[in-house]
C-alpha cells in the first residue's frame, strides 16, 4: 500500500486491468479506487474496462469496479451515470462516508427517486423503480432516523410520496415513548407539510386521512383540535359529524362538550357553508343518550350556524368603534356629491370605515349628500348598508325592510337592498337564502326590462354572496334561468353568483355550462361575469383545473383569458406552485390584452399568499414595467399577498407608484398601500402618518384627477376599516388554512376596475381584530386579560385634529406688536432675539407631541419607532391588563395571556389565535357579570332605527 500513497500515477494500476489474473484485477481496482479522485482524466480513458468488469458477473469484486466507474463519471460531471453504478456498488458505496463525492451522490440518487416515484404515484404506466434506488433512499432514511432526525425523514418521505414511512416512524414514536407530545408535534409537522407544501391533491388527501386514523387510534387522548384542522382541510361533513358525535358522547371526558364548542367555532371561522350546513344536518338527525347529551348537540347546532360568532363579532366591533369621523366629512365636503365617482368613492369610503359596526349615522346625518346619488350610485349606497350592518343576522331584514321590494322606493334602491341583504349574511345564509331566491325565481323569466334588471342583479348578488359555497345545484339552476334570458345586466350578476355557489365544487357540469354559454353569447359583461365564475368553481382545486385553465388561456377571446388567469389565482391560492408562477410571468409580458396581463400580475398576489415575503423581490421588475396595467397589477399584488402585513419591502415598491404618471396605476398603489398597512400605527410603521397625509393632499387637491382622488376616498375607508378594529386576513390562525370567504372577496372586489358595486365585496376579507372569550352558555364574562408589551405599541393612531392657526410664534408676535413691552424688545441685541426664538421653538415641538389614543402621551424618537415588533417584551417592565372583547392585533397576539389564579381559563391552551375562545369556569355556580351583545340588546330594549328616505318620487 507503500507504493499507492506515493504514486504519481494511474498509469501501473491500469495496465493491470488487462492481466488475467483476478486477484491482480482486484489489486488494480482497489489501487485506483484510492487516486481516483486525483487521476480521474487519465483513468476515464479506460472506463469501457472498468464497466467490463462490473458486468462480469463472475469477476469477485465487481461492485468495487462498479464504484471506480461511479468516481470517474461523478470526477467528468456525468451525475446520472454516476449514480446509476453507485447504485449497483451496493454496499460498497458507503452513505455514511463524509465527503462531498457521497453527498452529492446521494442528494442526485434522492432527487432521481422522488422524481420517479411521484410519476409512478400519478400514472400507472410509468416506468419501474430500480430497486437499488429505493435501497439508497430507504437508507438514507434509515441512517437519519438513527440519528433522530424525524422531521427532516417525514419531509423527504413526503416529497416522495412515502406516506407508509411516515406512517411507520409516527406510530413508532407512539408506542416507543411514554409522552405522545412528540408524537403530537411530528403529527402537526405533517399536517403543515401537506396543507402548505404538498402539491397533489389526491396525495394530501390520503396523508390527512391517515392523520386522523393515527389520531383517534393510536393516540390516547384524541387532539381533537388537529382533527379539526384536517376536516377543514378535507371539507368532509361525515368526519366533522363524527367528531362531534364522540365529543357529545363525552369520549374526552368532563371537558368534552366545551371541546366540541371550540371546534364548532373554528369551523364557523374557516370551514365552507356547505360543510357547516351539511354537518349541522347530519347532528340534528343523530339521536343522543340523554337530554343533557341533546342540550349539548343543539349547542353545536347553534355556533355552526353562524349566528353567535356573527353577534360577538358585531358586539365586538359597535363597542370598541373608533372611527374618526371628521376623515370622511371632509372627504364628503372636498368631493362633489353631483359626481358619480366621487359619490361612489364617500359611499364606499363610509362602508369600509363602518363595516360591521351597525353605525349608519352618516347616511343619516346626510341626507342631502344622499339624494344626489342617482341610478347606480343609488343600488351601492344602499347595498352599503348591507356593509355596515354585515353580520347583523337577527335584525338585518328589518333594517333594510323600507328599501326592498314591495315599498314604493326606486328600482335601484331595491335592487341594492337585496344585493346588501347578501352581504349581510355573506357566508351564513341559512335565513336568508329563501327570501333572495324568490326574488330571483319570480323575475328570472322577465329579464331584459332596466326594473326587473336591476332588481335581478341585486338579488342575484345577493344570492351569490349569501349562499356562498353551498354547492346548490337547485340555486344554480334557478341563476342559470336569469343567465340564459341574455341580458346583459342581470346575466353578467347571475353567471358571478354561479360561481360563487358552485364556490371549490369544480362541478364539471356547471363548469361546461358556463363555458359553452360564454363561447355563445355576444355580452362581455356577460363573458366576464361568466369568466370570473369559472375561476371561482375551481378554487382550490389546483392541478384538477389545469384542464380548464388550458382551455381559457388558449381562447381567441381576451376576456376568456382573462377569466384563465383568475383561475390559475384562484385554483392556486396559496400555494407557491412554481409552474402556475412561471405560466403568470409568461401571460404578463406576452399577452396582446392589457386586462390579461393585468390580471396575471394580479393573480400573482393570490398564488404568493403564503410566501408574501418574496412578493416584493419577485415584482419589482414589473412594477418598472412600460405597460401601465402592468404596474397597476403590481400594486394589486402587493396589496392581496402583503395585506395586513405591514411589509415595508412592500411599501417601498409601492411608494414610486403612488407618483406614477398613469392615474389608475396611482388609484390602484394607494389601495394596495391601505391594504399593507391596514391595523398599523407609527410604532409598527413608521409611514402610516405620511400615507394618511397623502391621501388627505390628494383628496384636497384641485390639480389631481378623478380617478387619483377615487383611489385615495377608498384608501381612508380600507386603511381605517371597521372602525380601526378590522384587518385583511386571508390565512386562518387557528386552522392554519386559507381564509375562503377573504380570497374571494378579494378576488371579486378586484372587478370593481369594470363595475363599481363589486368594490362592497372587500367587506369579506375583514376580520375582526379580537380576543372574545366566552363561556359554554354563550355569556361574555366580563375579566381582563394581559398583554405583555407596552401599550403604544399597539394603540390606535391619533384620531385626526383640526389644524391649529393659533402658532406660538404669531401669538406672540401679535401681542408684541401692540405693546410697549414689544418695542422695548425689538431693540434688544440679536443674540436674546435668538434666544428667545429658540424658546419659542421648543414650545412649539412640545405641543407637536402625537399622543396616544386615550392614554398616557408618546415619545416619538427615532429608536422607538423603528423598534422591530419581536423586541417590544424588553421595553415591557409590566404587563398592563385588556378587557374581554378588547382589540387585540394579530402581531399583538403572541404577548397574550390568561391570568393563571383568575377564575375564567381557555379549554384549549392559548397559542396566539384571535376569534371567540372557549372558556372553562372554575366556578361556574357564581354569578358572572357579562357583557351583553348586539343580539340581546335588540331583543330586550333596543328600538329599530327609523328607516331614512334619500331618493326622489321620481327616478
Amino acid at each position: 500500500m507503500a507504493a499507492v500513497a506515493t504514486a504519481t500515477a494511474a498509469a501501473p494500476y491500469l495496465a493491470l486491468l488487462g492481466e488475467n489474473d483476478t486477484d491482480l484485477k482486484a489489486y488494480a481496482l482497489k489501487s485506483i479506487n484510492s487516486v481516483v479522485d486525483e487521476f480521474w482524466s487519465e483513468i476515464a480513458n479506460n472506463i469501457t474496462e472498468i464497466e467490463e468488469l462490473y458486468e462480469d458477473e463472475t469477476f469477485k469484486d465487481r461492485k468495487l469496479a462498479a464504484l471506480v466507474a461511479s468516481k470517474v463519471y461523478y470526477n467528468l460531471g456525468d451525475y446520472e451515470s454516476a449514480v446509476k453504478f453507485a447504485l449497483v456498488a451496493d454496499e460498497q458505496f458507503n452513505i455514511n462516508e463524509k465527503s462531498e463525492y457521497v453527498e452529492t451522490l446521494i442528494s442526485k440518487a434522492i432527487d432521481q427517486y422522488i422524481k420517479l416515484n411521484r410519476n409512478a404515484f400519478s400514472n400507472a404506466h410509468a416506468e419501474d423503480i430500480p430497486k437499488e434506488l429505493t435501497k439508497i433512499f430507504e437508507r438514507m432514511l434509515e441512517r437519519s432516523i438513527n440519528e433522530k432526525e424525524l422531521k427532516l425523514v417525514i419531509g423527504l418521505a413526503i416529497d416522495a410520496f412515502r406516506l407508509d414511512v411516515v406512517e411507520s416512524i409516527i406510530k413508532n414514536e407512539l408506542s416507543s415513548s411514554d409522552s405522545e407530545e412528540t408524537s403530537l408535534n411530528l403529527i402537526n409537522y405533517t399536517l403543515s407539510i401537506a396543507t402548505s407544501v404538498v402539491d397533489n391533491t389526491l396525495f394530501r388527501t390520503q396523508i390527512l386521512s391517515s392523520l386522523v386514523d393515527i389520531i383517534t387510534i393510536n393516540l390516547k387522548n384524541p387532539d381533537y383540535f388537529t382533527i379539526s384542522k384536517i376536516i377543514v382541510n378535507l371539507n368532509n361533513h361525515e368526519l366533522a359529524t363524527q367528531l362531534f358525535t364522540n365529543l357529545i358522547k363525552g369520549q374526552s371526558g368532563t371537558n368534552g362538550r366545551l371541546i366540541a364548542y371550540q371546534v364548532a367555532f373554528d369551523l364557523v371561522n374557516s370551514a365552507s357553508q356547505e360543510l357547516l350546513n351539511k354537518t349541522s344536518l347530519d347532528l340534528e338527525e343523530t339521536s343522543t343518550s340523554s337530554d343533557s347529551n341533546e342540550k349539548v348537540k343543539n349547542k353545536i347546532i347553534r355556533i355552526l350556524s353562524g349566528v353567535p360568532t356573527s353577534d360577538f363579532d358585531i358586539t365586538f366591533l359597535q363597542k370598541n368603534n373608533n372611527t374618526d369621523i371628521q376623515i370622511l366629512n371632509k372627504s364628503k365636503t372636498l368631493l362633489d356629491g353631483r359626481n358619480s365617482i366621487f359619490h361612489n368613492a364617500i359611499t364606499f369610503e363610509n362602508a369600509y370605515l363602518h363595516a360591521g359596526t351597525t353605525d349608519d349615522s352618516f347616511f343619516r346625518s346626510n341626507l342631502e349628500w344622499l339624494g344626489k346619488a342617482t341610478n347606480w350610485s343609488k343600488f351601492s349606497a344602499t347595498a352599503a348598508l348591507g356593509v355596515i350592518h354585515k353580520g347583523n343576522l337577527s335584525q338585518g331584514k328589518k333594517i333594510l325592510q323600507p328599501y326592498l321590494p314591495g315599498t314604493s322606493g326606486s328600482h335601484y334602491t331595491k335592487g341594492g337592498s337585496l344585493y346588501g341583504l347578501g352581504l349581510i349574511f355573506a357566508g351564513h345564509g341559512r335565513e336568508i337564502i329563501d327570501y333572495l331566491r324568490q326574488h330571483v325565481v319570480e323575475n328570472g323569466g322577465s329579464a331584459g326590462t332596466d326594473e326587473i334588471d336591476v332588481i335581478l342583479h341585486g338579488a342575484s348578488l345577493g344570492v351569490g354572496v349569501a349562499g356562498m359555497g353551498l354547492a346548490n345545484e337547485e340555486i344554480y339552476e334557478e341563476l342559470k334561468v336569469v343567465l340564459y334570458s341574455d341580458s346583459a345586466i342581470s346575466g353578467e350578476a347571475a353567471a358571478l353568483s354561479m360561481g360563487l355557489i358552485m364556490l371549490g365544487s369544480g362541478n364539471e357540469d356547471a363548469q361546461n355550462d358556463m363555458f359553452t354559454y360564454a363561447e355563445e353569447t355576444q355580452h362581455e359583461n356577460i363573458i366576464r361575469g361568466l369568466a370570473v365564475g369559472i375561476a371561482l368553481l375551481n378554487y382550490g382545486r389546483e392541478e384538477q383545473a389545469d384542464d380548464i385553465i388550458e382551455k381559457l388561456l388558449a381562447h381567441q377571446n381576451g376576456i376568456l383569458r382573462y377569466g384563465g388567469a383568475y383561475t390559475i389565482a384562484l385554483a392556486y391560492a396559496g400555494t407557491g406552485n412554481n409552474k402556475a408562477i412561471q405560466k403568470l410571468l409568461h401571460i404578463a409580458v406576452s399577452d396582446s390584452k392589457d386586462d390579461v396581463r393585468r390580471a396575471a400580475v394580479i393573480a400573482l398576489g393570490f398564488v404568493l399568499i403564503r410566501d408574501y415575503q418574496n412578493v416584493p423581490r419577485i415584482v419589482q421588475l414589473l412594477s418598472e414595467s412600460h405597460n401601465p396595467h402592468v404596474r397597476y397589477g403590481t400594486a394589486m399584488a402587493l396589496g392581496i399577498s402583503c395585506a395586513g402585513r405591514g411589509l415595508a419591502e412592500a411599501v417601498e415598491v409601492l411608494e414610486p407608484l403612488t407618483k406614477d404618471s398613469v392615474d389608475f396605476v396611482r388609484q390602484g398603489a394607494l389601495m394596495a398601500m391601505a391594504m399593507v398597512l391596514i391595523q398599523q400605527n407609527e410604532k409598527t410603521s413608521p409611514k402610516v402618518k405620511e400615507v394618511k397625509e397623502l391621501y388627505a393632499t390628494l383628496i384636497s387637491s384641485k390639480n389631481q384627477d378623478g380617478l387619483t382622488k377615487f383611489g385615495a376616498a377608498m384608501s381612508q375607508g380600507i386603511i381605517d376599516a371597521g372602525g380601526r378594529n378590522v384587518t385583511i386576513q386571508v390565512e386562518n390562525s387557528s386552522t392554519g388554512a386559507l381564509n375562503t370567504k377573504a380570497i374571494v372577496g378579494l378576488a371579486v372586489f378586484t372587478q370593481f376596475w369594470y363595475w363599481y358595486p363589486f368594490a362592497h365585496f372587500l367587506s369579506l376579507s375583514f376580520q375582526s381584530t379580537s380576543v372574545i372569550a366566552v363561556r359554554e352558555d354563550f355569556k361574555i364574562p366580563d375579566f381582563e386579560i394581559l398583554c405583555h408589551s407596552k401599550k403604544q405599541f399597539f394603540a390606535y393612531p391619533p384620531q385626526l385634529k383640526e389644524e391649529e392657526k393659533q402658532v406660538f410664534e404669531k401669538v406672540k408676535s401679535a401681542v408684541l406688536s401692540t405693546t410697549v413691552k414689544a418695542k422695548a424688545r425689538a431693540k434688544r441685541s440679536k443674540k436674546e432675539k435668538d434666544e428667545d426664538e429658540m424658546d419659542v421653538d421648543e414650545k412649539k415641538s412640545e405641543s407637536a407631541k402625537p399622543t396616544d389614543a386615550g392614554d398616557s402621551t408618546v415619545t416619538q424618537d427615532k429608536s422607538e419607532t423603528e423598534d422591530d415588533e419581536d423586541t417590544v417584551v424588553k421595553y415591557c417592565k409590566s404587563p398592563y391588563k385588556l378587557s374581554n372583547m378588547s382589540r387585540v392585533l394579530p402581531n399583538q397576539l403572541k404577548y397574550i395571556s390568561f391570568q393563571k389564579e383568575d377564575r375564567f381559563y381557555p379549554v384549549r391552551k392559548f397559542k396566539g389565535t384571535n376569534g371567540v375562545v372557549v372558556l372553562a369556569d372554575k366556578q361556574p355556580e357564581e354569578p358572572v357579570k357579562a357583557i351583553k351583545t348586539v343580539r340581546q340588546l335588540n331583543n330586550k330594549d333596543a328600538p329599530l332605527p327609523k328607516p331614512f328616505q334619500y331618493e326622489p318620487e321620481d327616478d
